[in-house]
């Protein structure tokens, strides 16, 4: 079950490599406007979301103990980054606090995974 766990913590890893990844590409086009919204953001945000519930699936099963509002707030945020980047995916351009928005609720997600324990 430990290689389960662990395969399904290196996709989540992949999915939010994915959303920052393709927010950090698109900070140069940000000074042009010609910023958008791009696929990989939309799959590393959808793969968060599913390896997510899975490991708290799969954690449950094993009988850890879970903190579930830390879970419900990074919930919380990625449904927000989902939700951005869904509505804003076939957008020409991104408006920039649109984009920034999306970049600073990724580094949030990432810090309330790390430092709250």
């Amino acid at each position: 079950m430990d290689i389960l766990v662990n395969a399904v913590v290196a996709l989540h890893i992949i999915g939010i490599a994915a959303l920052l990844g393709g927010f950090l590409f698109q900070m140069g086009a940000l000074r042009t406007g010609g910023a958008r919204m791009l696929p990989g953001m939309l799959h590393g945000a959808l793969t968060m979301l599913v390896t997510g519930v899975a490991l708290v699936g799969l954690n449950e099963a094993q009988g850890a103990t879970l903190n579930h509002v830390k879970i419900g707030v990074k919930l919380a945020v990625l449904v927000v980054i989902l939700a951005l980047v869904y509505v804003k995916r076939d957008d020409r351009t991104v408006p920039a606090p649109v984009l920034g928005t999306v970049g600073l609720l990724t580094i949030v997600n990432i810090f309330l995974a790390t430092l709250w324990t």
